[in-house]
């Protein structure tokens, strides 16, 4: 059992110096102790100790603020992976298709791509166990895959045109989760690159994009921070460093037990100069909210999207003796001109259905739905543009939620997981036929259309999947065209990779192509002079 006078401890050692907490401190940590004794001695039925206290703290921090989270043992190693960029395995992306475990791609460089394993390959055996047709669930694929570096596993591939399985022995070895989904030229001048998360990677991840942008001729770069909910801190720093000049405040930060802590760039970044455009919506937190800030603060590029989720807080990771761990919010950060972009969390409840509450309000469609007062107003630091704290990073440009192409219909078939077990089978069922009628991406992209023929295949496909779906045809008149397309960009997807799933589905992105459109014309350097 994990003492709840020794996790107080451990956080007043890791935190700031034990003698600083007085008595009474003392005491309150002595009584969550001694009830928890109590139970263990007293209590009518038998108790799980370690789970009663991971709930009393789960409890605990809950009180504090939305942000302040206890993570299990078993859940910190997900974690970190995340953070770290990378994990232990055999290189590939799955998934379990009519419960059938089919590789959908290599990762490059890995050691399943090293050794010859091809996308539509089915694994009907990993070492001596059968994985076919067993009910098998991804947490247990991962659980057979994953590993210490340097240990070995045995996969029987069943593919095409093969009679017998083919066992591949692959060594397990560090395997890079990219932060950079898509990096490419969307025009002869303007190069995008799309985050989905702040790592340790991410900072080599995005300057060897920048550079290879800048070898194709980049003149203007958009940079996409849509749906990213942020990470570390420092990764946000360093990316604002490659933006802004030397010895310009990114963000500091500030708390109760923390002093006053300020990070500023400190080198020659890759793209100091060029135009720049970051794209935000209600999905962008936290570190992605910091470069934003920054970039807005100083003038150095204009926000395009909607308003961002509002995560000023920061949390310090700290781990328990039994391997669990709680990220203890430790302080707020401030944007260079001084705003905090946290949003209010004094009623929890409305903090938690803040994106509903904005969407109801009408925030999403219309910018003049949001109304802040003057005590938030803040100006920026080279042109003395106005812009707001108190909730979020308002964009220089506002582009309102296209509605028009939406339905419940389109909603039901998104999550029956229709599109990608559609789309894996198709391409897995007809992959050659594709790259002989369309030898490269740039064909597929110009020339491939979904007809009649194939939607039709789709939809009795989908209401196979998913009894309960009913096709409403006039809601799917409204959503076609954004179906054919999303079906499109999910075979490029299986065929190419994420990249090429971005270039086809950017084309509905409407803050995507509002951002073009300001940054390869005269409006660009018109926004950033004008005072408001």
């Amino acid at each position: 059992m994990i003492k709840i006078s020794s996790l107080f401890a451990f956080i007043g050692i890791t935190v700031f110096s034990y003698a600083q907490i007085d008595e009474s401190k003392i005491a309150t940590t002595q009584k969550f102790d001694e009830v928890i004794t109590y139970v263990n001695q007293l209590y009518v039925d038998d108790v799980d100790s370690e789970k009663l206290t991971d709930a009393a703290i789960v409890a605990l921090l809950e009180k504090l603020d939305p942000h302040s989270t206890f993570i299990s043992k078993e859940e910190v190693e997900d974690a970190n992976q995340q953070i770290n960029g990378n994990f232990v395995g055999i290189g590939i992306r799955f998934q379990i298709l009519r419960d059938t475990l089919m590789v959908v791609a290599t990762i490059p460089g890995g050691p399943s791509e090293k050794l010859g394993l091809l996308p539509g390959d089915k694994i009907v055996r990993i070492d001596t166990e059968s994985v076919a047709g067993i009910g098998l669930k991804n947490s247990q694929v991962r659980d057979r895959l994953l590993g210490d570096r340097g240990t070995k596993v045995t996969v029987a591939v069943q593919r095409k045109k093969k009679a017998n399985p083919i066992d591949y022995v692959i060594t397990r070895d560090v395997i890079p989760v990219n932060s950079v989904d898509a990096s490419y030229m969307i025009s002869n001048e303007t190069g995008y690159i799309k985050l989905n998360s702040f790592s340790r990677s991410t900072y080599k991840e995005v300057r060897d994009a920048i550079r290879s942008l800048k070898d194709e001729g980049m003149k203007n770069l958009v940079f996409d921070l849509q749906g990213n909910g942020g990470g570390l801190l420092y990764a946000a720093k360093y990316l604002a460093d490659e933006f802004l000049s030397e010895d310009k405040l990114i963000v500091y930060s500030e708390g109760r037990a923390q002093p006053r802590v300020d990070l500023k760039s400190e080198r020659k970044g890759l793209w100091e100069d060029g135009r720049l455009i970051l794209l935000t919506n209600e999905y962008s937190a936290s570190a992605s909210e910091i470069l934003s800030g920054a970039v807005q603060d100083w003038d150095r590029g204009l926000i395009v999207g909607r308003r961002s989720y509002g995560k000023g807080l920061v949390q310090r990771p700290i781990d328990l003796t039994d391997g669990s761990q709680i990220r203890l919010t430790i302080a707020r950060y401030y944007t260079p001109s001084g705003r905090s972009v946290q949003k209010s969390y004094e009623d929890l409840d409305d903090y938690r259905n803040d994106l509903i509450n904005r969407y109801d309000h009408g925030e999403f469609l219309s910018r003049d739905s949001i109304a802040l007062p003057d005590s938030l107003k803040y100006y920026t630091l080279q042109n003395h543009r106005a812009v707001y704290g108190g909730g979020g990073i308002m964009p220089d440009y506002f582009v309102p939620l296209d509605t028009t192409e939406s339905s419940d219909f389109l909603t039901a078939l998104i999550r029956s997981g229709a599109f990608n077990s559609y789309s894996l089978t198709y391409v897995d069922e007809n992959r050659e036929q594709i790259l002989k009628d369309y030898p490269t991406f740039a064909d597929f992209k110009e020339s491939f259309e979904i007809d009649k023929k194939f939607m039709n295949k789709f939809l009795d496909y989908a209401q196979e999947e998913d009894e309960e779906l009913e096709i409403d045809n006039d809601e799917l008149k409204i959503s076609e065209s954004l179906i054919k397309l999303r079906l499109k960009a999910l075979m490029a997807q299986n065929i190419w990779g994420y990249n090429e799933f971005y270039q086809v589905y950017n084309d509905s992105n409407e803050i995507l192509q509002k951002a073009i459109e300001v940054i390869e014309s005269d409006d660009y350097e018109k926004a950033l002079e004008a005072k408001n």
